[in-house]
Formats: structure tokens, C-alpha cells, sequence
């Protein structure tokens, strides 16, 4: 963890605000996983280090389900029976998906290039 002194308006050192250490993500961009409480799932393709939401969003969470906002967050192009959507999830709450099957989100293709043994190939990014 990591602790920093802070001056506050009056000169006077201010209690030190500790920062969590944001902890390496478990999961991989192209990665398929599950959801452990909802029926989806989803391929990540963007993962934050910690909680990068509004506080709207994680108080309308239910509080006995409620992630830690010290963790990784992911972006899935998620699906369930009934559509395809965009999610944000918590590590925690996520789990490996062991089909081997690809997911059925109509973005997919134009985030990654292929499938292969599992696992989603991102496209090469044109940049200047």
C-alpha cells in the first residue's frame, strides 16, 4: 500500500490517505467468461485496474451483492438467452466460461479479428 502526506490548507500535515495498490488482472482482453451470480456471458475487451464507474451505477447494485471497487473491472460484450449487450463486471464476480464457444455479440467482429482454441484474437490497431 501506499501512504502519502498531504499539506492541508493551513500548513498542518493532514492524515495520510492510504491508496490500495491496484492488483494485476486475472483475466485477458478476448478472455470468455461467466458471470457467478447472473445467467451471461461474455468476451472482455477492456479492463480498468480498479473501479472507474459512477457511484450511481454501484450503489444500484444490491448491497449483499455489491463488488469491492479495489479490483479489476472489465468490459464484456455480453449475451444471455434473451439479447446482446455491453456489461461491466467485476473480477469477482466473474468466472471462466470452459465451452470453447464463441460468443454470439454482433460487436465481436469488429473488436477481433478471430477464434481460436477458445479465445478471442483482437484486431490490429491503426494508430498515428
Amino acid at each position: 500500500m501506499d501512504a502519502r502526506i498531504e499539506k492541508s490548507g493551513n500548513g498542518l500535515a493532514a492524515p495520510p490517505i492510504v491508496m490500495a495498490e491496484p492488483r494485476l488482472a486475472k483475466y485477458a482482453i478476448g478472455q470468455i467468461v461467466r458471470h457467478r451470480h447472473y445467467s451471461f456471458r461474455g468476451v472482455i475487451f477492456d479492463v480498468d485496474p480498479t473501479f472507474a464507474n459512477t457511484e450511481q451505477w454501484w450503489q444500484s447494485i444490491p448491497e449483499e451483492i455489491r463488488p469491492r471497487k479495489d479490483q479489476p473491472f472489465y468490459h464484456l460484450l455480453a449475451e444471455n438467452q434473451d439479447n446482446a449487450y455491453v456489461a461491466y463486471v467485476s473480477e469477482q464476480n466473474l468466472v471462466p466460461d470452459e465451452s470453447g464457444e464463441p460468443v454470439g455479440h454482433p460487436q465481436a467482429s469488429l473488436i477481433f479479428e478471430a477464434f481460436r482454441e477458445g479465445h478471442y484474437v483482437l484486431r490490429p490497431r491503426i494508430s498515428h
